[in-house]
């Protein structure tokens, strides 16, 4: 038997979430960078220009690479896994690339401001607080992406997507990462978005708890979840038992 033919679609998806990731990455740190030098006294104004360039973004990028793929973050691909909606060899790519292109976005984002292309986090964020804004931060984008989503309002998620982290940015302790890949990807820049080694396992974990969390709320609240889920990343939609007579 020869060996089986790549998957020209999951291929294209890889290519989306890498390229999002890539320019998610370099918008979230390379403003971050330009915040510290436009605004050099004032903490707060640093912080609002980061969560408005990063909520314009992601609206820009789930536009443009939504027909395809446009996740940007292993938590919401895991939540499509486990919805049914992605094999598990198509997620492991995606997560991949996803995490990848986080990495070289910031690399990218330290070079274009002159400084050198990978420079270790210093910044620390530990205590009970912060991983719980990450819980909280995460479990709310799940929220939106499928709530907006079952309302049949796919027209509107960028805009939903784009308007909730920048609100997170504010109303949650830990400025809402809410992104694994993200978050390792924010290690390699010692500057504004960046955090400290150390300090990514427990802003993970409490991602993945987010994710989990918001996920038996979307199966609560939405019965078709997994048909969603299947709409979201262009797969076929496989009826369950539960979705099978369920009114939309």
């Amino acid at each position: 038997m020869g060996r089986p033919e790549p998957d020209p679609t999951l291929a294209r998806k890889v290519l989306a979430e890498l390229v999002g990731s890539l320019l998610l990455a370099a918008t979230v740190v390379g403003s971050g960078i330009a915040a510290q030098r436009r605004s050099p006294d004032d903490t707060g104004l640093q912080l609002l220009e980061n969560a408005l360039i990063t909520g314009a973004v992601l609206v820009a990028l789930i536009l443009a690479l939504g027909p395809v793929s446009a996740a940007f973050n292993p938590v919401v691909t895991l939540a499509e896994r486990a919805l049914g909606a992605l094999s598990s060899t198509a997620a492991a790519a995606l997560v991949a690339a996803q995490v990848l292109g986080c990495c070289l976005g910031a690399v990218l984002a330290n070079l274009m401001f002159d400084l050198d292309p990978v420079v270790v986090a210093s910044t620390e964020r530990e205590g009970a607080g912060l991983w719980l804004g990450e819980v909280v931060a995460t479990f709310g984008l799940l929220v939106v992406i499928f709530g907006v989503s079952r309302a049949g309002r796919d027209a509107h998620l960028a805009y939903a997507v784009g308007g909730y982290i920048t609100a997170a940015y504010w109303f949650t302790s830990s400025t809402s990462f809410a992104n694994p890949a993200i978050t390792v990807g924010r290690t390699l820049s010692d500057t504004f978005a960046g955090i400290d080694p150390g300090s990514v396992p427990a802003f993970v974990l409490a991602q993945l708890v987010g994710g989990a969390i918001g996920l038996a709320a979307v199966l609560a609240l939405y019965p078709q979840a997994r048909r969603l889920a299947a709409e979201l990343t262009g797969a076929s939609p496989r009826p369950t038992p539960k979705d099978e007579g369920v009114p939309s």
